[in-house]
């Protein structure tokens, strides 16, 4: 059954921060115009297949990984809400730190 994908307002600036470090980076748009097509895919496989993505220690939270970035979505009802989108090189102790503060 395919959910509504509803995208956080921290995921938005989570997206727009990755891609514009990867256009900074590399002085080019094309590498980060394949990662948001990565990005809205992934959002789309999750909305399509809700329990793909890991079960974590807060309810109905799941997390799907994909490349070097984890998609953290909650269920709720005919909804899926992408939460964050997580460079996971970073430091997982600030992503504990984001989602308790956020209330997940």
């Amino acid at each position: 059954m395919v959910k509504q994908i509803i995208w956080s307002r921290l995921a938005h600036e989570d997206k727009k921060s990755i891609i514009g470090y990867w256009i900074n980076r590399n002085k080019s748009a094309a590498y980060s115009k394949r990662l948001n097509d990565v990005f809205e895919n992934t959002a789309e496989l999750v909305a399509k297949h809700p329990k793909i993505g890991k079960k974590t220690d807060i309810p109905d939270v799941r997390i799907k990984t994909v490349l070097y970035y984890a998609f953290t979505y909650k269920i709720t009802g005919v909804k899926i809400e992408i939460l964050t989108i997580w460079d996971s090189r970073q430091d997982p102790q600030k992503l504990k730190r984001i989602t308790k503060n956020k209330h997940i």
